[in-house]
C-alpha cells in the first residue's frame, strides 16, 4: 500500500486566527477594532442569509461587541446629526446660493434664456436677481426638513439598521432619501410656494423676479418670431425638487464624515459603533 507524507508549511506570522464555519482567517493584531467590526458584522449577515437560527446570529452580534440597542441609536445619532447640520447649513443666507454642489438655476422651460441673454433688454440683472431670489426661497424653506426627518429616523427597524450599518459611506443617506423624498415633497413644496412669494430681494420676490425674465424673454422674441416663447412656469416644482437634492447631498456629506473622521464622531454611542 502507498503511503503519503502529509506535510505541514509554517509561516511565521503575528495576529489572531479566526474560523468562521467555513475557512480559517488571520486578522493582523495591527488592524484597528473597526475592521474587525466590520468582519463580524459581514459574517452576520452571511448567516442571516444562510440560516434562519436566531441564536447564531445573536452570537454574531455579540462579538461585535454592540449590542441590537446599540446599533440602532448609533445609526439614529448619525442620521440625526448628519440631517441637522445639513439643515442649519441650507437654511443660512448663502447656503444654497454660494455653494456650487448645491446651488439652484432656472428650470428647464428657461434654458433657452441663457443662449440669447445679450439680446433682452437688462437681461443679466434680471437673470441674476431670479437665481438669488430662487436660492433665498429654498434656504427659507429648508428647516421643514427637520421635522419629516426624525419622523423617518424614529422608524428605523432592525433589519435597517444592519443594512445601513454594513452599507457604503452614504448608506444612511440612501436610506433617508427612499424613506423621507416624497413626504418631504409634499411638506416642501406649499412651504417653497410662500417663499417664492416673499419680497426677499429687492423687495421683489422670487416668483415676480422669474416672471419677469420670461417676459422680457419671450418680448425680445417679437411673440416668437426669432426664437419660441416660453409659455410654462415650473418654478415651484423645480425648487422644490432641486431644494431636496441639495439636502440630500449634503446628509451624504456629513455621513461620509461620521463615518470616516473621529472630530465628527460628537457623542459616545456614534464612537463605540463608527469609531475605531
Amino acid at each position: 500500500m502507498l503511503q503519503y507524507k502529509r506535510t505541514y508549511h509554517f509561516f511565521k506570522c503575528t495576529g489572531k486566527i479566526v474560523y468562521n464555519g467555513n475557512s480559517y482567517f488571520l486578522i493582523n493584531s495591527s488592524k484597528t477594532k473597526a475592521m474587525k467590526k466590520i468582519f463580524l458584522i459581514t459574517a452576520l449577515l452571511s448567516s442571516l442569509l444562510m440560516t434562519s437560527s436566531c441564536e447564531k446570529a445573536q452570537q454574531l452580534i455579540a462579538a461585535t461587541g454592540l449590542s441590537n440597542d446599540e446599533v440602532i441609536q448609533g445609526l439614529k445619532a448619525a442620521l440625526t446629526v448628519g440631517s441637522d447640520t445639513s439643515v442649519t447649513t441650507l437654511s443660512k443666507m448663502d447656503g444654497y446660493f454660494k455653494d456650487e454642489m448645491v446651488k439652484i438655476l432656472l428650470p428647464e422651460e428657461a434654458q433657452p434664456v441663457y443662449a440669447v441673454l445679450s439680446s433682452i433688454p437688462g437681461g443679466s440683472i434680471l437673470l441674476d436677481n431670479a437665481i438669488l431670489s430662487i436660492n433665498r426661497a429654498a434656504e427659507d424653506a429648508a428647516p421643514e426638513a427637520k421635522t419629516i426627518f426624525v419622523d423617518a429616523i424614529t422608524g428605523i427597524t432592525i433589519a435597517d439598521g444592519f443594512e445601513i450599518l454594513k452599507g457604503g459611506d452614504t448608506a444612511a443617506t440612501v436610506y433617508l432619501n427612499g424613506k423621507t423624498y416624497q413626504p418631504l415633497t409634499q411638506v416642501f413644496q406649499p412651504k417653497i410656494d410662500a417663499s417664492l412669494a416673499k419680497p426677499l430681494i429687492f423687495n421683489t420676490s422670487a416668483s415676480e423676479s422669474y416672471t419677469k425674465l420670461l417676459n422680457a424673454y419671450n418680448t425680445a422674441s417679437l411673440g416668437g418670431i426669432l426664437y419660441p416663447e416660453i409659455k410654462t412656469n415650473s418654478l415651484s416644482e423645480h425648487v422644490t425638487k432641486k431644494a431636496l437634492d441639495g439636502l440630500f447631498i449634503k446628509v451624504a456629506t456629513e455621513e461620509k464624515k461620521i463615518r470616516q473622521d473621529p472630530m465628527h464622531q460628537v457623542s459616545d454611542i456614534l464612537k463605540k459603533v463608527f469609531g475605531s
